[in-house]
């Protein structure tokens, strides 16, 4: 087939703006799904990403139309999910720049915009949801306009829902997205952009063709790793995986080559012939920096090397997603992970549980920190254990993060207070329109990690959207805030926060360590610590059992003498009792409800 009759294009949009939807469409109409086989949101073939509605995974699939092969890529929208995004433009040379016409432009929208036309794409801007009653389409049509420099003439408006303006969307893709370009006639050579583990058949890896063709029974070279293999399936996705005779330069589909070892396969990798000693790389992916990292670890030590296999699986299907292994003197053997972001965070722990069976403890996230020692030397900081004592830091430093808010006027006060509470530094205010203001702040990104979402969508009554991006580190007063049970410092519990903020931040931890830590046969004691100076302190009061029941009448001296016996005994307990921590005790680190019912 020749490269003129291949469209490969993906679809990128803010979250909830119809992607999904409109994939639907696109199958339903071109005939790759027929009515009976139909479902909502047919290429989310997660369960978690059924249940959220949410897309996590990019997902492809092969269009016929007009004679043509149209190969479409779907996206994930959450600014957590970039990476899965960013990866999809470099399978394809167009993109349909999707906008929800109740809505508007989002901050996501921007920030995909821009990230199509760094990678060369070609865009084609799609008006979605004009059946609704509360569309603005020339709202929509105006911020498209000032904010992202598209014409009116070249605005596709669509229903995804009802199908209206779906053809239009095929032809524009046929006639404004370019062909790719590649040499059919030379050596294979095909970027490897995704991969999934499958029990049976190893790993599978998804590629999009950019040389020559790939056929079963060819051997095949991982430039990367310098692996090679045999080609034992090629095949494409309709949308289900369709195995055909070759895949050729222009194409985009999947290859099983009998791949068994996870650490063969590289994302952003390239696929070469093996005899081809020539073979230049594609350029790959750019590493993604992880923001947040956390603690995982088995609720039971037995399942560690379960939750080893789980994860090594789960990073091969996200490459964004890190991990190292670790160990704690409170919970054992574990992997210290890191996330793009804190839904990626809950993605992550939430799809490990899931696809291993294996019950998890996460302890309470925090960002990568930057300290200068006094000895000039600069180190990373992925966790409150790894900072050195006081006296050996020259300088503290903490990333910011540039954060775009968009949100209805009537909010703008409501977010600005947040932000100050959170030490936000004010940038700028711009109005895209009457109903659209985006309010830019640079604020410490250990500050947003948690609840800053939830507590945004709640003073916009559910308006605003956010998007972020990392402008540097910059120094502050940061400490360690070390929580003790019983004396015993457990650094799964310990955090850095900014030292005016420690000692109230340490007492809401105790106190809720004091309602979910279970009663013993002896007094624990629940501290907050900076150093050697205790900010908080709480006890658990000892279980007492009374010993003095079955005495009736006679010496008060014989009850005196029990209760003494008692008080030695539990004396003996403290020195050698050990305290259980519930797992609900480590995510009351991450609750703050507490803090604003005061507020």
């Amino acid at each position: 087939m020749r490269l003129d009759q291949f469209r490969n294009f993906c679809i990128i949009a803010h979250i909830d703006h119809g992607k999904s939807t409109l994939a639907d469409r696109l199958l339903l109409r071109t005939g790759v799904v027929t009515k009976r086989e139909f479902r909502d949101q047919i290429l989310d073939v997660m369960d978690l990403e059924r249940e959220r509605g949410i897309t996590i995974k990019a997902s492809a699939a092969q269009l016929p139309h007009a004679g043509l092969t149209l190969n479409l890529i779907d996206t994930p929208g959450h600014v957590d999910f970039s990476y899965e995004v960013s990866r999809s433009l470099h399978a394809c040379e167009g993109a349909l720049l999707l906008v929800d016409c109740a809505q508007g432009v989002e901050a996501q929208t921007v920030a995909n915009a821009y990230m199509a036309v760094e990678a060369g794409l070609e865009l084609v801007p799609v008006l979605n949801k004009i059946d609704l009653p509360g569309a603005r389409p020339d709202l929509a049509l105006e911020q498209l306009q000032a904010g992202l420099g598209f014409s009116p003439d070249e605005v596709l408006r669509v229903s995804a829902k009802t199908g209206e303006g779906v053809d239009g969307v095929l032809q524009a893709v046929v006639e404004r997205i370019p062909p790719p370009e590649g040499d059919p006639d030379a050596p294979v050579r095909a970027l490897l952009y995704d991969a999934s583990y499958d029990d049976y058949r190893g790993v599978i890896t998804y590629v999009r063709v950019l040389d020559g063709e790939l056929k079963k029974g060819m051997r095949v070279r991982f430039l990367a790793t310098g692996v090679v293999r045999e080609v034992q399936e090629v095949g494409i996705f309709q949308p289900k995986p369709k195995a055909v005779a070759t895949l050729g330069a222009g194409n985009v589909g999947y290859v099983v080559a009998n791949i068994k070892t996870l650490k063969d396969v590289h994302i952003g990798d390239t696929l070469a012939s093996a005899t081809d000693d020539a073979a230049e790389p594609v350029p790959g992916f750019k590493e993604p920096q992880p923001l947040v990292f956390c603690g995982i670890y088995p609720a039971s030590t037995q399942d560690i090397q379960e939750l080893r296999r789980a994860i090594e699986k789960l990073h091969l299907n996200d490459a964004s997603f890190t991990f190292h292994p670790e160990s704690s003197e409170a919970l054992g053997f574990g992997f210290r992970c890191g996330f793009l972001g804190p839904l990626h965070m809950e993605i992550v722990q939430e799809r490990l549980e899931r696809e291993s069976g294996v019950e998890i403890i996460q302890t309470a996230p925090n960002v990568t920190y930057e300290v200068l020692r006094t000895d000039g030397q600069e180190v990373r900081i992925e966790r409150p254990s790894e900072l050195p004592e006081s006296n050996y830091i020259e300088e503290f430093r903490e990333p910011i993060v540039r954060t775009q808010m968009l949100m209805p006027p009537d909010a703008i006060g409501a977010l600005m207070t947040l932000c100050n509470e959170r030490r936000g530094k004010f940038v700028k205010q711009e109005y895209l329109g009457p109903t659209r203001v985006i309010l830019t702040y640079d604020l410490p990104l250990a500050e947003i990690v948690v609840d800053f979402y939830d507590l945004l969508k709640s003073a916009t009554r559910g308006y605003g959207t956010m998007d972020y991006e990392l402008v540097g580190f910059q120094a502050s007063d940061l400490v360690r805030l070390r929580i003790l049970v019983s004396g015993t410092e457990v650094d799964a519990l310990s955090v850095i926060h900014h030292r005016e903020d420690a000692q109230r931040r340490g007492r809401e931890v105790i106190m809720a360590l004091r309602k979910t830590i279970p009663r013993q046969m002896f007094d624990i004691a629940l501290q907050a610590a900076i150093g050697g100076k205790v900010l908080a302190r709480e006890t658990i009061k000892a279980l007492r059992k009374n010993v003095t029941a079955k005495c009736y009448g006679g010496d008060v001296s014989r009850k005196r003498k029990l209760l003494e016996k008692q008080k030695e005994g539990k004396k003996r307990m403290r020195h050698v009792g050990n305290v259980a921590i519930p797992q609900e005790a480590f995510l009351a680190v991450l609750d703050r409800r507490e803090e604003r019912k005061k507020k």
